[in-house]
């Protein structure tokens, strides 16, 4: 075998889908983003602005909003890539496969009652017992599963990244210890339901708020604001009520089979 170790070797450590998966959806999503700020913010000429908005509006808009659900789904199959590079064994497999059959059944349950869904706290259970990528394949799972319910489009990928990053980040403070203890269980939950709103509502402007503007951006934003609180209200009280007996079944399951 090389010095170097095999491509699942590279795979199998713990840092490197975060590395490409940032450098996708924090690097090459912003940098479509630079060229807009600078119009903005360092051209004198309206002009000019009005002129590279036009553009972008009646030339690339397409191309401009494939841009970004290329860039979520290339971040996304950086963590599939990972875990079937990781060969893991069915008994592995099995209890990310139902948490989130779970977590897609709990959100066309509660479909009537708009943003208050149990997903983003199975994500943070599956990342918090089984690890972060499994916490990552949980979400997007179930985003991609209940959206055929829901209607799948170009925000299937952002949902799946963006609960998926959710379960990911679970994982990385549990491994901490942080989450242990409940008012920080809690918080987090909370403000993770805000991070899903920010990349949705975040997708939501850029692809379809047009002509950009910040005020329009930030009406976008505000609207959104109570339905990411009931968001974050929503994992709060599924928390409350599932996190601690779950896990304490979730915990024996993986002691009692060996899952890592």
């Amino acid at each position: 075998m090389s010095p170097l170790g095999s491509p699942a070797s590279y795979f199998s450590e713990s840092g490197v889908e975060v590395f490409l998966a940032v450098a996708l959806a924090a690097v090459f999503v912003p940098a479509l983003l630079v060229e807009a700020a600078v119009a903005v913010f360092f051209l004198a000429d309206e002009a000019v602005v009005f002129a590279v908005v036009v553009f972008l509006v009646e030339a690339d808009l397409v191309v401009f909003v494939a841009v970004f659900v290329v860039v979520a789904f290339a971040a996304v199959g950086v963590f599939f890539a990972s875990f079937e590079a990781s060969r893991p064994a069915l008994r592995q497999i099995m209890p990310t496969v139902v948490l989130a059959a779970l977590a897609a059944a709990g959100r066309m349950l509660f479909a009537p009652v708009p943003d208050f869904k149990p997903v983003s706290a199975i994500c943070i259970l599956a990342g918090a017992v089984f690890g972060r990528r499994s916490g990552f394949l949980v979400g997007a799972l179930a985003a991609l599963v209940s959206n055929f319910f829901f209607g799948q489009g170009p925000w299937t990928p952002w949902q799946m990244y963006a609960w998926g990053l959710v379960g990911y980040l679970a994982g990385v403070l549990a491994d901490r210890g942080w989450l242990d203890r409940l008012p920080v269980l809690y918080a987090y939950g909370f403000l993770s339901a805000l991070l899903y709103g920010l990349l949705l509502n975040g997708w939501y402007v850029i692809g379809f708020v047009q002509p950009f503007s910040w005020p329009a951006a930030l009406v976008a934003f505000g609207a959104a604001l109570p339905f990411d609180a009931t968001h974050g209200v929503a994992t709060v009280v599924f928390l409350a009520a599932l996190y601690v007996p779950w896990r304490k079944k979730l915990e024996r399951i993986k002691r009692k089979y060996a899952l890592i």
